[in-house]
């Protein structure tokens, strides 16, 4: 069957073949918080589908470099610590720490998680050198803008007209054009600030991500992500500003998550409806959450209800019974009686584990993709737990391996230990023996590159099968 991977890219707004820079690495970098407050759920989402993404890419065998940063000043941190009467750096340490804690209990891992005031040097240089090739102007504020019409491509990314932006900022009579946004923002007093060759100021939010982005992963890389909201200022913003100073084409494929919604309305600090992530992981478990946020393909709104999680906490529960009887059939070891109706068994097994590739291979849809790992799990209630068969509970137990790698969500009662691992894969090899001499090569060539996914390798001659680890 056909896996190339296809991803929606949203520059162009369409399917397109997905092709790295580098062959078999993909270079990918992720939006993260910013820490003034707790990370809710509609953050979640994000840090979750991303995971995804990068563990499917990751299965396929392609080496991913994820990098997600940390927004460490900004204007609404300064905001939070005047109201608060807290030091910045508290409230930016505080969060950060619940930020970190929650992408640890949700099994988000991330390669590289830089922080914006630690790479103040480097933004500085980035804006000095667009005031060099006359893409940045300084105002007599001390403020450092872009100047959005030395970027012909404006606007592509989001399908935005430059003139239709009201930013609201505060200076925007020293601007050339209304539109044009801040790189560097002069101090006022009471803020915090880093000298610059322009007087005292901090970053602007958009430059962060330019400068730390290709400090990571280079002048080029595969996938810029984030949530629908970032599409329009600060994505359009960033490929505008980096793409000005190099020259080239950014980033290949930019990837954005849709919104987690509440009674079908955003969620939004005006309408009070905000539900920390904290508060969700403590009432339904991280693997719960992350089951439900894939539930939905990524690009599609998902709305959150107790109901829906409690759907989402019986779907789980039904895979990890069916991973309890595969468990006590393989543990009752092997027994090859291969009749018509098991041959037809693994047949299913496999061709809806092919299905399962099929649809995460398009633009990775999680939802379909589920829908296949139901199927093989209502095999398992519907045959597979009377009839007992070794090698189906095998390529049962493969599948759902196989979904756990790219969900994340049965980690802790997956993988059970065995004492007598050798003799399982001998066992296995004999069965797959036993299939060549019946003929049933479809069968047992997918056991063969089964196995060998997991480390092992099957050495066929004339007579019988042999195996080694890779």
């Amino acid at each position: 069957m056909d896996f190339r991977i296809r991803i929606y890219n949203s520059l162009g707004r369409k399917l397109e073949e997905f092709n790295t820079i580098n062959p078999n690495l993909v270079k990918m970098y992720v939006c993260g918080p910013t820490v003034y407050d707790y990370v809710h759920i509609g953050h979640g989402r994000t840090f979750v589908v991303f995971d995804a993404i990068s563990r499917y890419l990751r299965l396929k065998g392609y080496t991913v470099i994820r990098v997600q940063n940390i927004t460490d000043i900004d204007d609404k941190i300064i905001k939070k610590s005047q109201d608060t009467g807290k030091d910045w750096n508290e409230i930016v340490n505080y969060y950060t720490k619940d930020y970190l804690d929650m992408l640890s209990q949700l099994k988000v891992k991330i390669d590289i998680h830089p922080r914006v005031t630690h790479h103040i040097k480097e933004i500085i240089n980035f804006v000095q050198k667009l005031i060099d090739k006359g893409h940045a102007y300084v105002a007599p504020s001390g403020s450092v803008y872009f100047d959005v019409d030395t970027y012909p491509d404006y606007g592509e990314l989001s399908n935005t007209k430059k003139e239709e932006w009201n930013q609201g900022e505060e200076f925007v009579k020293e601007k050339k054009h209304s539109y044009d946004f801040a790189l560097w923002k002069a101090w006022k007093p009471g803020e915090p600030y880093w000298e610059s060759p322009w007087g005292k100021g901090r970053p602007g939010w958009h430059i962060e991500c330019s400068t730390m982005s290709t400090r990571y992963l280079g002048e080029r890389f595969d996938i810029h992500g984030g949530g629908a909201d970032l599409v329009f200022p600060h994505h359009e913003n960033e490929r505008a500003q980096t793409e000005a100073l190099t020259g080239e084409k950014w980033v290949s494929y930019w990837v954005h998550s849709a919104f987690v919604t509440i009674r079908k309305e955003k969620m939004s600090k005006s309408l009070g409806n905000i539900i920390p992530l904290n508060e969700a992981i403590k009432k339904w478990g991280p693997s719960v959450l992350r089951y439900w946020y894939l539930t939905s393909h990524y690009r599609s709104p998902i709305d959150f209800s107790e109901e829906a999680l409690e759907q989402a906490k019986s779907a789980l529960q039904r895979i990890k019974d069916s991973m309890a009887i595969i468990r006590n059939i393989i543990s009752e070891g092997p027994k090859f009686y291969a009749k018509d109706d098991d041959i037809k068994v693994y047949r299913e097994i496999l061709n809806n584990l092919d299905s399962f590739h099929t649809a995460m291979s398009n633009d990775f849809d999680t939802s379909t993709a589920l829908s296949y790992i139901h199927e093989i799990v209502r095999l398992v209630f519907s045959t597979l737990q009377y009839s007992r068969d070794f090698l189906g509970a095998m390529l049962a137990f493969e599948a759902l391996s196989q979904f756990n790698e790219v969900f994340g969500v049965m980690d802790e009662e997956f993988y059970p230990t065995y004492d007598k691992m050798y003799k399982v894969i001998d066992a296995v090899v004999d069965i797959r023996n036993q299939l060549r001499q019946m003929r049933l090569y479809e069968i047992s060539d997918k056991i063969r590159e089964e196995l060998l996914k997991a480390g092992v390798r099957i050495l066929d001659s004339k007579d019988k099968s042999t195996w080694r680890f890779e």
